[in-house]
């Protein structure tokens, strides 16, 4: 049974947002409300039914928002509990330059680029430090 390397899955940078840019934000839609209020005309202010239209539009996009916060938190947790997990098990890695080392994984460091780990190497003992899952092409139990 083929398995898909973890750095298949979690290799490719996650983004700050899954929203493209040019979908309208929070602030576009609140500033685009508020002069559609001050602009209108007295005399045919907005209807009730479209006044309360917009507003569950505004709240979809307050909710959308939290809700892909909500799943880059996941994503995060997932990382962090599969990088543990990962420890002290033989893996291979491909370096940069394509060569590939076979290791255990000694330690695992989160910093704001993502998981790092470090890997010592089964022969010679060199320790291989800053390891993006990415590199990581087989595991062992």
């Amino acid at each position: 049974m083929a398995v898909d390397s973890i750095g298949a899955v979690l290799g490719a940078p996650a983004t700050a947002s899954g929203v493209s840019n040019k979908a309208i934000n929070q602030e576009d839609f609140i500033r685009l409300f508020v002069s559609e209020l001050q602009f209108q005309d007295p005399m045919q202010p907005l209807d009730n039914s479209q006044f309360l239209l917009q507003l569950s539009q505004f709240e979809g996009i307050e909710l959308n928002g939290e809700m892909n916060q909500g799943i880059q938190d996941l994503l995060s947790m997932k990382s962090t509990d599969q990088s543990i997990s990962l420890l002290n098990h033989p893996v291979q890695v491909t370096g940069v330059d394509g060569s590939t080392t076979a290791g255990k994984i000694t330690a695992v460091s989160f910093t704001t680029g993502g998981v790092q780990l470090s890997v010592t190497a089964s022969s010679g003992g060199n320790v291989m430090t800053g390891v993006r899952l990415s590199q990581i092409t087989l595991v062992q139990p």
